[in-house]
């Protein structure tokens, strides 16, 4: 799939062999920026040890308000091999993780499904969690049926106009809406553990942005009609400013008006919406963005 790669939606037909990069910034190399336990997940997926989160380099969304831009595209990260990409798995589990987290795997998904069997063949028990932002083939996706345990994707735009104007991807609501339908049939039925911890299921996570109440709206409005209490939605108001993005999109040089974020939180409870988790104050700021530093990866930084 690599040669001529057609992974994501964007299908640009790279050859990522030969050391080319796709519109994910990325070769066929496994680059990750970074492992470790992360605390700021949604509670039953963080919990009181942290969610083993594994950074991948690259996106083949690439949103301009993207909070990893120092990852998105493809500059940054270790080269791993999917024997090593198992290990981190392990260790992961062994310090604690509730679950291990593929944050923007899209690109790298046909070797994941290899480097998920090896993993589990060597103990790995915890469930596996598939982090991306919702621009997904549905054929990737069904290459990876039953050996993922959570799909936690975004549902970003309802609107293409702002698909278009954000991501160069007009075709992101139906493509993204598609997509939904494949995680719900693979993961149909939320289940926890005896401790409150997510081992099977699908959460949509949706970013507000600034100046874009509507698009939340329709976003909204589409999960809870269409899917009810099949799935949980994650309604975001963490949106952060990057340094130099109002010269070019002056309307995302601030935060979302808390109002906003008020009106759309009332709005999901008009709608019945129970199974959800909000943000409260003071989630706007960077130190939520981790360092990209090959913490859990840099075999030598482990040695020293």
């Amino acid at each position: 799939m690599f040669t001529k790669c057609e992974i994501c939606p964007r299908k640009c037909g790279i050859d990522r062999t030969a050391g080319r990069r796709g519109r994910c910034g990325t070769d066929n190399r496994l680059l990750v920026a970074r492992a470790a336990l992360h605390p700021w997940e949604e509670p039953c997926l963080s919990g009181k040890r942290g969610s083993g989160t594994v950074f991948f380099s690259g996106c083949s969304l690439g949103c301009v308000f993207c909070q990893n831009r120092a990852i998105r595209d493809g500059g940054t990260g270790i080269a791993v091999t999917p024997e090593r990409l198992a290990e981190i798995f392990l260790s992961l589990q062994e310090a604690g993780a509730h679950n291990i987290n593929l944050v923007t795997p899209t690109h790298y998904a046909p070797l994941l499904g290899e480097v998920i069997r090896q993993a589990r063949a060597a103990g790995l028990v915890v469930p596996i969690v598939y982090n991306c932002g919702g621009y997904e083939n549905v054929e990737t996706l069904r290459g990876l049926r039953g050996l993922i345990d959570i799909y936690l994707p975004d549902m970003k735009y309802a609107d293409a106009a702002l698909a278009e104007r954000y991501a160069a991807a007009p075709d992101y609501p139906e493509v993204s809406r598609a997509a939904l339908r494949e995680m719900v049939e693979q993961c149909p039925t939320p289940r926890f553990d005896r401790d409150g911890m997510m081992i099977s299921g699908v959460i949509v996570r949706h970013l507000m942005l600034p100046g874009a109440y509507r698009n939340s709206h329709d976003v909204l409005k589409y999960l809870y009609t269409t899917y009810g209490d099949d799935i949980y939605i994650s309604l975001m108001n963490q949106y952060t400013p990057m340094p130099g993005i109002g010269e070019k999109y002056p309307e995302l040089a601030v935060p979302v008006p808390e109002k906003d974020y008020r009106r759309l939180c009332a709005y999901a409870t008009r709608l019945g919406v129970s199974r959800a988790y909000v943000q409260e104050g003071g989630t706007v700021s960077e130190s939520f963005i981790p360092a990209f530093d090959g913490e859990g990866v840099d075999q030598t930084r482990e040695e020293k």
